[in-house]
């Protein structure tokens, strides 16, 4: 697996980015952070001890759904369902149809690396 590559920017920094790519004017390298959060503390809440804990327990079982997952980690499916899908927002996890119409969480990265800058 791979580590993800993260940044923070403000709003504002990175709409002017998003908006200069979708122009032309702007050709992301290969190396730049693939998703970006607003502040270090947005960060740490998608990264926090608990989800960190759970994408371990998925890379480490490969649970076969939610509901498996669910019983290992000892949370409640409707919870689990909620964490998941915002890291999945953010690229860490991937949730495909499995057998059942049941979804299958897969950890997409090994972890990740934080590219921020002090000038603007």
């Amino acid at each position: 697996m791979n580590t993800l590559r993260v940044g923070i920017a403000s709003r504002e920094t990175y709409k002017k980015r998003t908006m200069a790519i979708a122009r032309g004017e702007y050709v992301p390298k290969k190396d730049e952070p693939r998703v970006w959060f607003e502040s270090l503390q947005s960060l740490s809440q998608v990264l926090s001890d608990q989800n960190r804990d759970l994408l371990r327990l998925i890379i480490q079982t490969r649970p076969k759904s939610l509901h498996e997952l669910a019983e290992r980690s000892g949370r409640a499916t409707s919870n689990l369902s909620r964490t998941l899908r915002n890291l999945e927002r953010y690229g860490l996890v991937d949730l495909k149809p499995g057998p059942n119409r049941q979804l299958v969480p897969k950890v997409n990265y090994s972890g990740v690396a934080l590219e921020m800058s002090f000038q603007g």
